[in-house]
């Protein structure tokens, strides 16, 4: 690394820094104001509630590491341009692309904790909160920490296999009132009822079980033997599937929502157990699965826009920096969400719905660089 690297790197970690904890105590406050009615209903106590606002805070850092990432870079751009620190570096022949080879690798980094935020830290914290607020006030009922099911049902496409569910509890792997139906391999379709069942030893287990079976393809069904306990090693729905199904078939819930809220780890098993969605659905949740993916990108992509926005040579003060963020990130925010819309309505495919804003804006911002001076 040479000394000017290590010297923009520096002078960048004290903007960041200071757009972090303004940032910080924006949201700090803007949480005492919106929750403290979830916080008296909850009858949180002091530190459950400030373990809650930490619980909070990893969802408010994915959204707005870009934005910071940003504004700090305009910023440290700003001062080094109205010195004409950069100007000096290029008269001494280094090219503005290597000036800025610090910059790309803060964004690389940048890629990498949004990503790990958005995917294994903010989720788990989603939960977290949700035990904080359930901690004196029990919400059985809330959908973001719902266990328990009544009359659902459950479609294995893979192995042609329907579950119709009087009651699934995904503490504890049971069912009340479980009604599978399925076609076995000769073309006979088959039924099995039970007052309940049990997932154990990686097994589903039924209990006072009545089976039916046609006798041939398409005849009627006719019932077979009566059994007190029955294990069914063929079913091979574990409680985690079947659960990752009724989540997203909640018709209040995952598949109502035009945003990319859904962690990679729940959407890449639910495509692959449902191969044959339906055009509507596979739009949504195509489009979810490559937005997730794109959104980290975001970060670097704000690296290359803030380049020819904050390297121009000229003593402009801070506010022109501040008017560019905000230019750039209402522009981007108003493409996203025009592009994800268009994709998950089906109009565009859904990689290219996730990633167009960050295709364009990556090219205006290396277009804009080229030009640079």
């Amino acid at each position: 690394m040479r000394l000017h690297d290590r010297y923009l790197f520096r002078e960048l970690i004290t903007p960041l820094a200071i757009c972090l904890g303004g940032f910080l105590i924006f949201w700090l406050a803007f949480f005492f104001a919106q929750e403290i009615e979830t916080v008296r209903d909850a009858k949180l106590h002091f530190w459950d509630t400030i373990e809650y606002a930490v619980a909070l805070m990893p969802s408010f850092l994915v959204l707005l590491l870009p934005c910071i990432l940003l504004l700090g870079m305009l910023w440290a751009l700003s001062h080094h341009a109205r010195h004409n620190e950069i100007t000096a570096l290029r008269a001494a022949g280094v090219s503005l692309w290597r000036v800025c080879a610090p910059y790309f690798v803060v964004g690389l980094l940048a890629v990498g904790v949004d990503f790990a935020l958005n995917e294994m830290v903010a989720p788990a914290c989603v939960k977290w909160s949700d035990e904080i607020l359930t901690r004196y006030v029990k919400k059985p009922s809330d959908p973001a920490a719902k266990t328990r099911f009544v009359n659902v049902g459950f479609r294995n496409n893979r192995a042609q296999r329907m579950w119709k569910i009087g009651e699934y509890d995904s503490t504890s792997a049971t069912m009340v009132n479980p009604n599978v139906i399925w076609t076995s391999p000769d073309g006979r379709q088959h039924q099995l009822k039970a007052d309940h069942a049990i997932y154990t030893n990686e097994t589903w287990v039924f209990y006072n079980v009545q089976q039916f079976a046609e006798t041939s393809p398409h005849a009627d069904l006719v019932q077979l033997n009566d059994t007190n306990q029955l294990a069914m090693p063929e079913f091979d729905e574990t409680p985690g599937q079947i659960l990752l199904d009724l989540k997203f078939s909640d018709a209040q819930g995952t598949l109502s929502s035009r945003s990319a809220d859904i962690p990679l780890e729940d959407l890449w098993p639910y495509l692959r157990q449902h191969p044959d969605l339906s055009s509507q659905e596979a739009a949504k949740l195509y489009t979810k699965f490559h937005a997730r993916l794109a959104a980290p990108w975001t970060c670097f992509i704000v690296v290359l826009m803030a380049i020819p926005f904050g390297a121009h040579s000229g003593r402009r003060n801070l506010f022109y920096g501040v008017a560019g963020s905000i230019f750039i990130c209402f522009g981007f925010f108003v493409l996203q969400q025009v592009s994800l819309a268009f994709g998950m309505g089906g109009h565009l495919p859904g990689w290219l719905a996730a990633w167009l804003p960050n295709f364009i804006f990556a090219a205006v911002g290396f277009f804009l660089t080229m030009r640079a001076r």
